[in-house]
């Protein structure tokens, strides 16, 4: 059970842009549900919040705060919660060490984080700085299966304002890169359990050594257990091929990871590439540089600041980059290359924006080019290769006719490869890694070689259970095209088709729904959103993040403005407010202009979900009408044009939030279901109306100038207040 001081609502304290936004819009919040009787509280789940938490004992009394993610983990897992998940840092190393450093600088005196821990005390606090890498957080939190959809009043509104999009043609160069062999998707085996079993991971070297990877695992009966390895040799030889390929193409290379989720492997394949592209300079200097410090998993940006005092090391590095095919580029006016930083380019958002483009990236010169889209695993590419190749073939998509792709996707428990992180391994030596069972069963084992990358996922019989009975639901609500993104050829998934089948064959819905490889359904569905229908796609973890970025971006121009609904598997609800990242750009435009161009649409859209939630939760229909009026109020913003503008001068986050305010006011006022309300919200609503003049003019004068926040990762509350609520007059009317 929840605490009995829990409140109705959490909302979640997070990083960069939606946390600034929160600024602004959560007084909001708590002054409208407290009229309704409805409390709302907070959590941090910060990257700096999860940083001091971990660390009590290296800071006072005064600078310690507690756990609130842990707090929250059980608090998903009650009937009670109702937790509204804004977008957080997924952190890669160098964001965790720059967060560190920052408040190391306002006085918090945090242990350094180890980059080549040599003592045990430097492995302790490193493997505790480990914990809060990458996709911490989502896991914890995500013990349910997802359900991400457009609003209809969203995809109305893209519809009547179709975004534009880059114009395709059939000559276009632009292209994916996959490996054909020794990657993850070809080395994978799977299978499930028929009790409930521990495991360990061991390594057995050529030598016959044993070295235990990991023990105590523990898996309840009918889990599906995958285990699998990238080769190194193979990556680094379809690296280089790739490199030279993309050279005589005279196309852009690009590398699309996700270094941020899977924070183990994908950064140490991005450090490959970094090595690969920039191989004559480690060939002939690659002690030297070890010397300095340069860990490629790191990044360009890293390398480049490490060997900045030694001028034969960079004379190499540009005599190289000279040879080198033109790199896709993060800020072209900055010199931000798509290699400098492993979390600055994400697949999910960096391919739907690349094919959103019609296949153009951003070259070194500033201008837009073809680019050779390099995804060494081949698991998932197929489905942004199938895109590309839809579009050569077709043209653009139309968002003011397109349909709409629904997502159902299997997540909840840590499920398949988002849940990877502490069973992945880049292997030491040559060897053969086994998954031991508790019975001395060898459930897995591969031959390996030092350099490799191995893994383990799974997904459980409870979640996956969960995940066809909320699909079977949705179609049923929808009553359109529904399709399982399977792939029978592909061990894992072999294994969830023996589950999902006999599901749908036994709830007499078999008929309603296919069963299609990622590629298939790729082409499948943008034939049918083309045609103006509506698909659902029923996916696995890492698919659902990949899908719930792809369709929106193609459809609506971004993917920050889903209702992203988690059905928690003990009754609770967990409301994402859409996918998109934190932003960071955004903040550093509020910080050099003070205008904040972050769209809350999300958050309202999940405000709203979660009121009518609490309302048949708890029986409270003054919540229900809350919500009722929220929707109100987000269908006021879209139709009168109230979201943010991008440009400084013109209105933006904190201008959204006075008219969402005021739209939700008169909506309240108006309604008839609850007189209480009506008569609440009259008056509020009276007061915004008739200082319109007021509250936009202050809100026009805080822009133009820097804002200080106090911080980035770590930003001053008050110094963070005077810059989002810089109306005295709308702060005067909420309070």
């Amino acid at each position: 059970m929840a605490d009995s001081n829990t409140p109705d609502i959490i909302y979640t304290k997070v990083d960069e842009a939606p946390e600034l936004a929160s600024a602004s819009f959560l007084p909001i919040i708590q002054k409208f549900a407290s009229a309704a009787g409805v409390s709302v509280g907070t959590k941090d789940i910060s990257l700096a919040g999860r940083i001091i938490a971990t660390f009590p004992e290296f800071l006072t009394e005064d600078q310690r705060q507690s756990d609130d993610l842990a707090e929250l983990g059980q608090l998903v897992k009650t009937p009670e919660a109702n937790v509204i998940k804004l977008p957080n840092i997924s952190a890669s190393v160098p964001q965790l060490v720059a967060a560190i450093k920052e408040l190391q600088s306002q006085g918090y005196a945090l242990p350094d984080y180890p980059e080549a821990p040599s003592t045990e005390e430097e492995k302790h606090i490193r493997a505790k700085y480990d914990t809060i890498k990458g996709s911490a957080v989502n896991p914890v939190l995500r013990e349910g299966n997802s359900d991400r959809r457009a609003a209809k009043a969203v995809k109305a509104y893209a519809q009547n304002n179709p975004h534009r999009m880059g114009d395709w043609s059939a000559d276009s160069k632009t292209r994916v890169a996959s490996m054909s062999g020794g990657d993850f998707r070809s080395n994978e085996t799977s299978a499930t359990l028929a009790e409930e079993s521990t495991a360990k991971i061991v390594l057995v070297g050529k030598d016959g050594s044993e070295t235990v990877l990991k023990d105590g695992l523990s898996y309840p009966a009918g889990t599906v257990v995958d285990a699998t390895f990238m080769s190194a040799k193979a990556l680094d030889a379809f690296l280089e091929e790739e490199i030279a390929k993309t050279k005589d193409e005279g196309t852009l290379f690009s590398l699309h990871m996700k270094a941020t989720m899977m924070k183990v492997s994908d950064p140490i394949i991005f450090g490959h590439a970094v090595k690969a592209f920039l191989k004559p300079v480690f060939d002939k200097y690659g002690n030297e540089m070890a010397a300095l410090g340069v860990n490629p998993n790191s990044g360009l940006g890293d390398l480049l600041a490490r060997v900045d005092g030694n001028a034969e090391i960079k004379a190499e590095i540009e005599k190289v980059m000279a040879d080198r095919p033109p790199m896709y580029m993060v800020d072209s006016d900055r010199g931000i290359t798509n290699l400098h930083v492993p979390s600055d380019v994400i697949i999910d958002a960096s391919m739907p924006a690349l094919i959103r483009a019609g296949g153009k990236g951003w070259g070194p010169d500033g201008k837009e080019a073809d680019a050779n889209c390099v995804i060494p695993d081949n698991s998932y590419a197929p489905v942004y290769d199938e895109t590309i190749n839809y579009f050569k073939e077709t043209g653009k998509l139309d968002p003011a006719t397109a349909g709409t792709v629904q997502n159902i996707g299997l997540m909840a428990q840590k499920a398949e490869e988002y849940g990877s992180h502490p069973t992945t391994f880049e292997i030491p030596q040559d060897g053969t890694v086994k998954m031991v069972l508790g019975d001395g069963t060898v459930l897995h084992e591969h031959a390996v070689e030092a350099g490799d990358i191995w893994r383990s996922a799974s997904a459980r019989k409870a979640p996956i259970e969960d995940w066809v009975q909320l699909a079977i639901d949705r179609q049923k609500a929808e009553g359109c095209e529904a399709i399982f993104w399977l792939d029978e050829t592909r061990a894992h998934d072999a294994e969830l088709i023996k589950y999902v089948t006999p599901i749908l064959e036994a709830k007499g819905v078999a008929d309603k729904f296919k069963i299609m490889a990622p590629r298939e359904a790729t082409r499948a569905s943008l034939e049918t959103i083309r045609s103006g229908k509506n698909s659902i796609a029923i996916t696995g973890n890492v698919l659902r993040d990949y899908l719930t970025d792809l369709f929106p971006i193609l459809e609506l121009a971004t993917s920050a403005k889903m209702l992203s609904i988690v059905k928690l598997m003990n009754g609770g609800g967990l409301f994402e407010t859409g996918a998109g990242g934190s932003a960071p750009k955004h903040v550093q435009q509020l910080q050099q202009e003070n205008h904040l161009r972050w769209d809350s649409l999300g958050e309202f859209c999940a405000l709203g979900e979660s009121l009518q939630f609490l309302a048949d939760a708890r029986n409270n229909e003054k919540a229900r009408v809350l919500g009722q009026a929220v929707d109100a109020a987000t269908q006021g913003i879209l139709d009168n044009n109230r979201s943010p503008s991008r440009k400084v001068g013109e209105p933006d986050n904190r201008d959204s939030h006075y008219w969402f305010a005021r739209y939700w006011a008169a909506a309240l006022a108006a309604q008839s279901d609850d007189a209480d309300l009506a008569a609440h919200f009259a008056p509020i609503a009276k007061e915004l109306a008739e200082n319109e003049e007021a509250v936009v003019s202050e809100l026009a004068a805080a822009q133009g100038s820097p804002a200080d926040l106090g911080g980035y990762y770590h930003t001053d509350p008050a110094k963070t207040a005077a810059v989002m609520r810089p109306s005295a007059t709308l702060n005067a009317i909420i309070g």
